[in-house]
């Protein structure tokens, strides 16, 4: 028996593939299939299954592409959720073999009403794993408040107490030697404070996960939502589209990734209104850009932040990217729903700058020019665009907080016509909010590159006293 964890870093995303004499089936895949598809072809297995934990919010899963790309039957808890596509709709210990192996369906509503969680009998006929999807995470659990959003009716505190039911009637009792493979990790939305680690026993969970704990519901809810910030604008409409159905990943990558030149892209930009999404290095891109460009790197959480910044996911997108990344940048735009890219700049900014056509810049400082500045005019205005949370464990003195996470709340506490200088952690979202800023006619923000982890490190600033987080949301 095979068991293999697929991790994607962007999304702090767990799929798994599990095989047995020639046999397999998928757990919660990513929207890009081919890589299962290739997997089981190289080992001469099938594909019989796709089990899916939930309807997913932070991401777009790949059942219906591979379900009919490989006949294999898609598998969901219990549900009176009317689907756009054929799946089968498991019950409360229904089982399902594949090859020696077994998987047992275990219905544990909490973050989700059809939440459940597929414990594994391996070919001796053992209980060796239980993947919990957004149930049980490594030191934490599912929020309770992301089903409302689709769901009026299902309130946080009413699913909070189902996951409460759930964890101590359906999970806890369970053998301590499980191995417990989750959907997330460090990273992901759909938690709070979940670990770096990827997968864990489950007795150690009992001893260590804070929501494992003996305490009574009423102690349980109020842990679980305190600290709870509102989720991404996107998790609702990816929620709708993992029910509803979607257009192929073929379909989405030709209609991407087409080449455009210079010309071509100004026009396609003119005609469409399309957003100009530039998904270089912020560094590089401050030096020069496609007027009206916004900036989210590739190289960091760009699913997460398009997600939060970009509230239409059937927006028209242009991209510009790092030759040879055009393909990948669609791709990830897909994972998160976002299927209408247009097209990229043929030989990226590069071919832009060449055939002299107009380009913007974002003035770029480091902390000890920062330092410069302050002592010569006394004072600044420094703008700190992290999580409030973030910005209440640490911060500069006398420095403001304009969390990107809420950038049309965030960009009414500017003053256009002052200079700001803006930072975040460590350079990535502080050029995320410039750029947005900048092409919405905030002409004065100037970014500080390497952000406040700098900032700190120059030791020509004074910082607030360091306060624990109460939550990493």
């Amino acid at each position: 028996m095979k068991i293999e964890q697929i991790y994607t870093g962007c999304l702090a995303q767990g799929a798994y593939y599990i095989e047995s004499d020639g046999e397999a089936a998928v757990i919660d895949p990513l929207r890009e299939v081919q890589p299962y598809i290739a997997k089981a072809e190289r080992r001469n297995a099938k594909i019989k299954y796709v089990f899916e934990t939930h309807f997913h919010a932070d991401f777009v899963s790949g059942h219906i592409d591979l379900a009919e790309k490989t006949g294999a039957e898609i598998v969901y808890g219990p549900t009176e959720m009317k689907l756009g596509f054929s799946a089968h709709i498991g019950q409360d210990g229904e089982e399902f073999h594949i090859g020696k192996a077994k998987i047992k369906l275990i219905h544990t509503p909490g973050h989700t009403m059809e939440s459940s969680c597929y414990l594994l009998y391996n070919e001796e006929g053992n209980p060796e794993a239980i993947f919990t999807g957004d149930t049980l995470f490594i030191g934490d659990v599912g929020r309770p408040d992301l089903a409302q959003k689709v769901v009026a009716e299902l309130t946080q505190d009413k699913l909070a107490g189902h996951l409460y039911d759930s964890l101590r009637n359906k999970i806890m009792p369970l053998p301590d030697e499980l191995i417990v493979y989750p959907a997330h990790g460090a990273g992901s939305a759909c938690g709070k404070n979940m670990s770096k680690e990827t997968s864990d026993t489950l007795g150690n969970q009992k001893k260590t996960n804070y929501a494992l704990q003996e305490m009574t519901k009423e102690e349980f809810t109020k842990k679980l939502i305190t600290g709870l910030t509102p989720p991404p604008a996107y998790f609702p409409q990816n929620v709708m589209m993992n029910i509803e159905g979607y257009d192929s990943i073929d379909d989405v990558l030709e209609r991407g990734a087409r080449p455009l030149s210079p010309e071509e892209f100004e026009a396609v930009a003119n005609e469409t209104g399309a957003l100009i999404l530039d998904t270089r290095a912020p560094q590089d891109f401050t030096k020069g850009f496609v007027p009206n460009s916004i900036n989210i790197g590739i190289d960091g959480s760009f699913a997460v932040w398009v997600g939060a910044m970009i509230p239409d996911l059937k927006q028209q997108i242009l991209i510009v990217a790092d030759e040879g990344r055009e393909e990948e940048v669609v791709t990830r735009l897909a994972r998160v729903g976002y299927d209408y890219a247009i097209g990229y700049l043929q030989g990226g900014f590069e071919a832009w700058a060449k055939s002299n056509k107009e380009i913007d810049q974002i003035t770029s400082i480091s902390a000890g020019e920062l330092a410069a500045i302050k002592e010569e005019k006394g004072s600044v205005n420094i703008l700190d665009v992290r999580k409030e949370s973030e910005y209440l464990s640490e911060h500069v003195q006398d420095a403001g907080n304009a969390p990107l996470d809420y950038i049309n709340d965030s960009m009414q506490k500017i003053d256009k016509d002052k200079t700001y200088y803006v930072h975040c952690a460590g350079g990535y979202r502080s050029m995320v909010f410039n750029s947005i800023l900048r092409a919405r006619g905030y002409d004065n923000l100037i970014d500080v590159k390497g952000g406040f982890k700098d900032i700190k490190e120059s030791g020509k600033f004074k910082v607030s006293e360091y306060v624990c987080p109460t939550t990493l949301l």
